[in-house]
């Protein structure tokens, strides 16, 4: 029997806040910093994570990405690369907090670039854009989210970096079905309505991510957390 479409957003909203403090611990303790590698700071935060909430299990792979590997989107595996002074970095992780999937991202700026803490504002003022902006279209579809997604960038002077602008998100494992990469994702073919409801009977839920980035200068910033709570 499916739980309650309110017991279902509670239960996402507090894997998403235990998420959030783990994103404040690691700015606190300054993992992510000059002269880390990528991977040292991925383990750092593994080992917080399981530290603080006791997380091993995680739905998607923990991703940490700095300098010009802030370009490449989730699918790829660029090289191994370590923070700068004055560098940019993403994190983006999928922690499964008691069977509940949290999926969060956030921008680093290592320094005082202002072009790097520009970009860190633009793509959190788009995503408060996005939201408000699926919040306002009830038939919106994965298609014109993702298009509404390149506007923003657009008009923030960036390109948009990512194939899809985001997913569902659910009880773990979330609703998949097998080799469609479109109508579960906020993706530009997809001209599913993303208002409905999922296999299990309930309310669907997404992430909205944020992906800018400034090919010529090697550099991009990366947003995301729940849309539709």
């Amino acid at each position: 029997m499916p739980l309650a479409d309110d017991a279902v957003t509670a239960a996402l909203l507090d894997a998403q806040r235990k998420a959030e403090a783990l994103f404040e611990e690691v700015a606190s303790r300054r993992l992510v910093r000059a002269g880390a590698l990528e991977s040292q700071i991925n383990q750092s935060i593994y080992q917080l994570a399981a530290e603080m909430f006791g997380v091993q299990k995680y739905w998607h792979k923990r991703i940490v990405r700095a300098g010009r590997n802030t370009l490449a989107p989730y699918a790829e595996n660029p090289p191994d690369l370590m923070v700068t002074e004055d560098d940019i970095a993403f994190l983006d992780l999928g922690p499964v907090f008691e069977e509940w999937e949290a999926d969060f991202g956030r921008t680093y700026v290592v320094g005082n670039d202002p072009l790097k803490h520009k970009l860190q504002r633009d793509i959190e003022a788009a995503f408060a854009k996005g939201k408000q902006y699926f919040e306002e279209h009830s038939e919106i579809t994965g298609a014109e989210l993702y298009r509404y997604a390149q506007q923003l960038a657009q008009e923030a002077g960036w390109e948009f970096g990512g194939p899809i602008a985001g997913h569902l998100i659910g009880q773990f494992p979330h609703e998949k079905i097998d080799g469609d990469k479109i109508t579960l994702y906020v993706h530009p073919e997809n001209p599913h309505r993303m208002r409905g409801v999922n296999a299990r009977g309930n309310y669907r839920h997404w992430i909205l991510e944020i992906h800018f980035v400034d090919r010529a200068r090697q550099m991009g910033g990366f947003y995301e957390e729940l849309l539709t709570i």
